[in-house]
């Protein structure tokens, strides 16, 4: 495989790719080219935040095609339109064959929640000390481990063990969380998400750890239970105070997670009538908020 790069001006990055793809790249993606430079600018804001800019200063425009001469002939042609004014031609080099599978899996490594429990790929064995794991490999859905909001769930999960009790995990993502829940004795568990794809890596996922759950959309989530985890984002949170609070038995837990150092004290406002909710952990500009009802 040969790749074609480009050097484009924020305005052009859009109809070179489009034309690249049109000339049948096998793929296109796009760098900084300011990157690890003084100039080079964050376009991604924080969660829930629109970015701050569309798109790079200059990037970096790279097309994958399988032959050195279909490479060759997309940049002749790039050059000769109108909208290539002010992009320039970096190159066509080879790229060298690779086991891609292997050098995505080496990406993906064991998170420890805490030293006995531990997310592990199905590719790695699970490290010595790990009593409890969950085999969980990179998916569609939300929810593999790594992010701080996540492990600070399970966490929680492990510190407060739900031994024989109702679970919902609310906006499931891949079912890490209900999973993570039945390995710490929970009886029935509920995990519902808009996403019907969220729903399908959920049910794989559950079935490849050996999981008995319920998984669906939200409406299946009824009646109370003595445990709610919610890993979502702080403004869909804020919205559905009133919906999440009234799933929570008395004497029950609420866990919630996706929110952002700054947005602790609008989340306790916004379940005041309800709950108390308080930060029960922190990691990485991230906070874990719980209350019982």
């Amino acid at each position: 495989m040969f790749e074609l790069r480009l050097l484009c001006p924020e305005n052009a990055v859009e109809a070179v790719s489009e034309a690249l793809d049109l000339l049948e790249a096998l793929s296109v993606s796009v760098e900084d080219a300011d990157a690890q430079t003084g100039a080079e600018q964050a376009l991604f804001g924080e969660p829930g935040m629109p970015p701050p800019k569309e798109g790079w200063q200059r990037s970096r425009v790279l097309a994958l095609f399988a032959t050195q001469a279909a490479a060759q002939e997309a940049s002749r042609l790039l050059q000769v339109q109108d909208f290539f004014s002010g992009c320039g031609v970096l190159g066509v080099a080879p790229v060298p064959d690779q086991d891609w599978v292997r050098l995505t899996q080496s990406q993906f490594t064991p998170v420890e929640i805490t030293p006995e429990f531990w997310i592990v790929p199905t590719w790695h064995d699970p490290p010595a000390q790990a009593r409890q794991v969950i085999r969980l490999d990179p998916g569609l859905a939300f929810g593999t481990g790594t992010h701080p909001t996540t492990r600070m769930c399970l966490r929680w999960i492990a510190r407060h063990p739900p031994r024989g009790h109702r679970v919902l995990d609310y906006g499931c993502g891949s079912g890490i969380l209900a999973i993570g829940a039945q390995r710490f004795g929970a009886g029935m568990i509920d995990a519902v998400d808009i996403d019907p794809a969220a729903v399908e890596a959920t049910v794989a996922n559950a079935r490849a750890n050996g999981v008995r759950l319920n998984a669906g959309l939200p409406d299946q989530a009824c009646g109370e239970y003595h445990l709610v985890l919610a890993n979502i984002l702080a403004t869909p949170l804020r919205v559905m105070a009133p919906l999440l609070c009234s799933l929570v038995a008395p004497g029950g837990s609420l866990v919630l997670a996706g929110i952002l150092e700054r947005q602790a004290d609008e989340l306790k406002a916004a379940y005041a009538p309800y709950v108390a909710l308080d930060v029960a952990d922190g990691m990485d500009g991230w906070v874990l908020m719980t209350a019982s009802r």
